[in-house]
């Protein structure tokens, strides 16, 4: 248990992800705290809908939200947002690449009263597996760029893990569908003047062949949405 979380709504957003959704549930079950697991199925076409709607019936998630369409990874955490409960969100991708047993670091400094939110870094020292160097630039790149536009130094922008308190993390007027999530959610924290906070966690990239589905559109968009959120707020 952590003290000061009195639950932690765990937000899944999940498209095609069959082969590896039922041992990320392993992995979040195995973190000792009061949790909600909130499942958001955007449109998956591998069998994954199928496999979740078992998962829901044997009480694995606790809430299953089904889109009739893919609208990507930002319109799937609204929805699981929306849906949440807990006085602390996480954001808890399906691959394999984040560890849920980094949750302690991520939750310390919400639960100490210190942080509003807490982004876990790949590159402050923790553990990762050694893959694209163009993808290392590329992150460099828009981290730098929403840092410069936020006045605010954060060492990984684009991190999936971002711990937020539940009352503030549903306020934030939250807008984008795809991957324009990170730089979104980045500026709406600074404009509402959240305390946050960064701690290394481990990170386990996987390869396109390994089912990675960013690419550098992504990152083009990405500048654009940097731009617009702090620029056009």
């Amino acid at each position: 248990m952590i003290d000061g979380i009195r639950r932690l709504s765990v937000l899944i957003p999940v498209y095609n992800e069959r082969a590896t959704i039922d041992h990320i549930l392993d992995a979040v079950h195995a973190v000792p705290i009061a949790k909600e697991v909130v499942c958001v199925d955007d449109a998956s076409t591998d069998g994954t809908g199928e496999r979740l709607a078992v998962f829901h019936a044997e009480g694995r998630i606790d809430v299953l939200v089904c889109h009739e369409r893919n609208r990507g990874k930002g319109a799937a955490i609204r929805s699981a947002l929306a849906a949440s409960t807990g006085d602390v969100v996480i954001v808890q991708d399906a691959d394999l690449e984040y560890d849920p047993a980094d949750w302690p670091s991520l939750l310390a400094p919400i639960a100490a009263g210190r942080a509003d939110a807490v982004f876990g870094s790949r590159f402050l020292g923790g553990p990762h597996r050694v893959l694209y160097f163009w993808h290392s630039v590329g992150n460099w790149v828009l981290t730098l760029l929403s840092n410069m536009l936020t006045n605010v130094n954060l060492t990984d922008m684009e991190t999936c893990y971002k711990a937020i308190r539940g009352d503030l993390a549903r306020s934030l007027p939250l807008t984008s569908d795809r991957f324009g999530f990170e730089p979104e959610v980045t500026a709406r924290l600074v404009q509402a003047k959240a305390r946050i906070y960064e701690v290394p966690i481990s990170y386990h990239g996987r390869t396109y062949a390994e089912g990675k589905k960013i690419s550098w559109r992504d990152g083009v968009a990405a500048i654009w949405h940097i731009l617009r959120f702090n620029l056009w707020a």
